[in-house]
């Protein structure tokens, strides 16, 4: 153990730490569930000191050297490096207070290491005064809580759900000559191609994909430049649109300065208009593994419209059995998500005054969501959609059995007719064309050409 000294005197900490007093005391005060923050939320964090810093600079408010030391160790945590010496739990301070500190003192203790100086001397960073210039954690963590959850929709969201758009989208176009019935409340209804049911899949995924996006715009607007309280007490003037240029010239996001600085720190509602996105997305994530399994049910028993790709044995006691376990895992993903972004909501609406004080675990609902949302979207992609395979044969036979072809024969006979025709061919075992054919309410042909579910599918291609 080695001692360093913080605000409230000294402090032990293990040699092999690169933090110091302020993150050893958090470490010892919040033992609660062995959750640290993301690690992407951890890098991101370091964005913004690496900005600052670069920023303090510009603005002559620090040396050349402390500020490239700063970017130097900043950097090494943006591409992975130390990331172990980031050990605090979710539940600490709800301002992030501790995690602030302990970037301030990896960095200051890391930057002591690459001069040949004592790890704790603060030479030749001070964590608060050169790490931390012109900054408080209350507009820095909101910052990096923005920064990052904006990264990992940008770089792990969004492609894999414009990837799965692409699978669904190229079955949509592989199953378009599948002509199979449709069905509304469960129901038989009239006739879809299979190909047009994956085009609505497909398109959900596209909306997902664009909902990601909106997403990232929420969070464009920053918090930095405030400090303690929104008013900007202790920073350059400039410094907040400096941040601000910096951070967009490395991620390509545009972000800019809060035009109310006040509610940029007090009021997390941006976070929780992102996690409603989640939310939507998640739902119709839900709504396209849910009908895959069912469109694949059986394989004697159920739909079985499509043939799953059979990825693992289903059963421990009946031998030969496969299940939809990509759909089963992409729902429970999906009531995670939503679960995570209700617990975004109830953190937005505890913000009190000046300041919300649930950031960290509005971080890591957001983060764990992003994150297993990219990964289970991308495997249901690649394990499950890709290898989806058409049974026209069955999906013939189900049309053919259907009574909801009936309703073409609306403009032929009339509603009523057509829904006695309906009801008599159900009570009787009949098809719809046996019994319209007895009682003499069309010819032959053109109850055949009525009847072809190739006219129904498509009004354009009706004669």
């Amino acid at each position: 153990m080695r001692i360093e000294r913080d605000s409230m005197g000294e402090m032990s900490v293990p040699d092999e730490t690169l933090y110091g007093a302020s993150t050893q005391r958090a470490f010892l005060n919040f033992p609660i569930s062995g959750r640290p923050l993301p690690e992407s939320f951890i890098r991101g964090l370091a964005l913004v000191k690496f900005a600052a810093a670069a920023a303090n600079e510009q603005l002559g408010q620090l040396s050349p050297e402390k500020s490239q030391l700063i970017q130097q160790v900043a950097q090494e945590i943006i591409q992975g490096e130390h990331i172990a010496h980031f050990p605090l739990d979710i539940f600490q301070t709800g301002s992030g207070t501790s995690t602030n500190m302990n970037m301030n003192e990896v960095i200051a203790n890391r930057a002591s290491q690459i001069t040949g100086n004592p790890i704790g001397s603060k030479k030749p960073l001070h964590p608060n005064d050169d790490v931390n210039h012109g900054q408080s954690s209350n507009d820095v963590i909101p910052t990096a809580l923005h920064v990052s959850v904006a990264l990992a929709l940008h770089a792990q969201l969004v492609p894999a759900l414009k990837h799965l758009h692409t699978e669904l989208d190229a079955k949509a176009r592989a199953f378009d000559g599948v002509v199979k019935i449709g069905r509304t409340h469960l129901m038989d209804a009239t006739p879809v191609t299979l190909g047009q049911e994956f085009s609505g899949y497909a398109a959900q995924a596209k909306k997902a994909a664009d909902r990601a996006e909106k997403a990232i715009a929420c969070l464009r607007e920053l918090a930095i430049g405030g400090t303690a309280v929104g008013t900007g007490i202790n920073t350059h003037p400039e410094f907040a649109a400096t941040v601000c240029r910096i951070l967009t010239e490395r991620t390509g996001i545009l972000f800019y300065e809060a035009e109310n600085h006040f509610e940029a720190q007090a009021a997390r509602d941006d976070c929780v208009e992102a996690a409603g996105h989640l939310s939507a997305i998640a739902a119709a994530l839900t709504k396209i593994a849910n009908d895959i399994r069912l469109l694949g049910s059986g394989p004697r028993s159920g739909l079985q419209e499509i043939k799953l790709p059979a990825t693992q044995p289903g059963s421990s006691i009946m031998p030969g059995k496969v299940n939809p376990v990509m759909s089963e895992m992409l729902v429970q993903v999906c009531i995670y998500t939503q679960g995570m972004a209700n617990i975004v909501a109830m953190c937005g609406r505890d913000g009190h005054f000046e300041l919300n004080v649930t950031l960290p675990l509005m971080s890591y609902a957001l983060h764990d969501s992003i994150r297993c949302l990219a990964a289970g979207a991308r495997q249901f992609a690649d394990a499950c959609v890709k290898g989806i395979e058409a049974d026209p044969e069955r999906c013939r036979e189900l049309v053919d059995r259907s009574l909801m072809l009936v309703t073409a024969l609306n403009p032929h006979i009339g509603y009523d007719a057509a829904a006695a025709v309906a009801k008599e061919a159900y009570s009787k075992n009949k098809t719809l064309r046996e019994v319209v054919l007895e009682k003499g309410l069309l010819d032959a042909a053109t109850l055949d050409r009525a009847l072809d579910p190739t006219t129904m599918v498509r009004p354009g291609a009706k004669q």
